[in-house]
């Protein structure tokens, strides 16, 4: 499921930008956004500023549309050929969303369209997405597999009353009871330096489910379809328990940025994937005022009078 590079991005995040958590919660982006930035955290959180669509990002929620559909079918008619005829009809549902279509209008008369990366044509841009399709055949024969979840909300409250949810691509289960996580990125596999950054969703997942089932995740799969390879790892119970120690530590310090509104910029590289530039301090902006009702709305707990927004 941050994803600061939009080509990992999958439907997850954005039915998780979509719909407010019952109470404050912790997901593996938002964690993932306060690592980064706390100020970006701040911005999608509890701000909830508008961020424009990427190509690349709704090419991935397109492809995890096709790769859930597929498991829809049949094992036997799990093939790429009935694989890329579901491109289509995902693609007809995706575009009814707001701001997909777009994408793709030209403006002005010089025929330019407005993402500077655009393809040529939405032909061009389906044909890319049928490439990933393509791609996944080689990394697994969906034929020999039948996963018990996909797009599966997880989620658990931990003793001290936080609450951790996500959504998981895919769940295998072994007939003995051995468990498979698997997310597939649309990117490609990072460099051995970041492998722990994109482990960290992974190990999120094999807590929540930990947790919940009593169960340590046996393997956690990542399928990169932008190269054709994978990242897999086997975690165990002690490193989910300082895991869920490191979570703790995350939810502290977000508690404690929204209880007196600081929350700091941090100027990085990835600042060029983020949508809030004008508003950052580290690039000269100004926040909004912190909205302070909506946090206690939110049920957030805040030092910062309601009446000071």
């Amino acid at each position: 499921m941050v994803e600061t590079d939009p080509q990992t991005s999958g439907p997850a995040e954005a039915v998780e930008a979509a719909a407010a958590p019952r109470r404050p919660s912790l997901s593996p982006s938002r964690a993932a956004d306060f690592k980064t930035c706390p100020l970006l955290y701040r911005f999608r959180t509890i701000d909830r500023l508008p961020e424009k669509k990427s190509l690349a990002a709704v090419r991935g929620t397109l492809v995890h549309s096709v790769l859930e559909k597929l498991y829809d079918l049949p094992a036997a008619q799990r093939t790429p050929e009935n694989a890329l005829d579901l491109v289509e009809p995902a693609w007809s549902e995706l575009r009814e969303e707001p701001g997909i279509a777009e994408l793709f209008e030209t403006s002005g008369d010089s025929g330019a369209e407005t993402d500077v990366n655009a393809p040529e044509s939405v032909e061009a841009w389906l044909a890319s997405a049928g490439k990933l399709v393509e791609k996944y055949f080689t990394l697994e024969d969906p034929r020999r597999l039948q996963p018990e979840a996909r797009e599966e909300l997880v989620e658990v409250t931990l003793p001290d009353g936080l609450l951790l949810r996500g959504y998981v691509d895919r769940l295998d289960v072994a007939p003995n009871g051995a468990l498979r996580v698997v997310d597939y990125k649309t990117g490609s596999m990072p460099r051995e330096a970041f492998e722990s950054k994109a482990l960290f969703q992974m190990k999120f997942y094999a807590l929540v489910l930990w947790r919940t089932r009593g169960v340590v995740a046996a393997q956690l799969k990542l399928l990169y379809l932008g190269d054709g390879d994978a990242l897999t790892y086997a975690p165990d119970e002690a490193e989910l328990v300082r895991f869920e120690r490191t979570l703790l530590a995350i939810w502290s310090a977000i508690e404690r940025a929204v209880e007196t509104g600081e929350f700091r910029p941090n100027k990085t590289r990835l600042c060029g994937w983020c949508d809030h530039q004008a508003l950052c301090p580290a690039w000269g902006g100004t926040p909004p005022p912190f909205p302070a009702e909506a946090a206690a709305a939110a049920g957030w707990r805040t030092t910062i009078p309601v009446t000071a927004v």
